[in-house]
């Protein structure tokens, strides 16, 4: 990476509160990796410790109580088998949800100024890059109260599986739009990026 790209990169961060103008993708697609990235890291290094909890209180429970479960493990795979519902043993899902709408929105914030300087680079407005918001918002919003119910009602999770398919959707397109090519002469969101 150039010193250029690296400037470009950091460029972003002064810019949070930058929606008119253009971006190109050069400067664009390295910044919106960092920060998925991050986001990607931060979400799994704040789940992972519930995740393995929930492990743990399996494990301890099929010990304490050898014929409502197993544990396997062997070369290359390991698997505890619980028989029953046992809510107690599962993963604090509105947490780890929490945990997962807060990466979310810190990324939204970092990148929403620079997608809508990219989408001006395209000559679109901004405002396409909110396509994706309203399914992940819902999701969001929906799985939580889903995996809290003792009795879940699965025309929800319907309506999620509907609205994940639905928002991945949508942020393909978005990453189409965001892929296009700059215009290279000025349009109406103003000349391009000289960065």
């Amino acid at each position: 990476m150039t010193a250029r790209n690296v400037g470009s990169l950091f460029g972003n961060f002064r810019r949070l509160a930058q929606f008119s103008g253009r971006e190109r993708r050069e400067s664009f697609w390295p910044y919106a990796g960092l920060v998925i990235g991050l986001s990607v890291i931060i979400m799994i290094a704040a789940t992972l410790p519930e995740m393995q909890a929930s492990v743990e209180r399996m494990e301890e429970f099929v010990r304490a109580n050898p014929d409502q479960g197993s544990i396997r493990s062997g070369p290359g795979h390991y698997s505890v088998t619980v028989q029953g519902h046992h809510p107690e043993l599962m993963p604090d899902m509105s947490l780890m949800m929490g945990i997962t709408a807060v990466a979310f929105a810190a990324a939204c914030i970092l990148l929403a100024a620079a997608v809508c300087r990219r989408l001006h680079d395209t000559g679109r407005r901004g405002w396409w890059g909110m396509l994706p918001l309203p399914f992940i918002v819902f999701s969001t919003v929906k799985m939580p109260q889903f995996f809290a119910s003792s009795e879940p009602d699965f025309s929800d999770f319907g309506l999620i599986f509907l609205s994940n398919a639905l928002y991945l959707l949508a942020l393909l397109g978005l990453a189409i739009l965001l892929a296009m090519p700059s215009q290279p002469a000025e349009n109406r969101f103003g000349p391009p990026d000289s960065d």
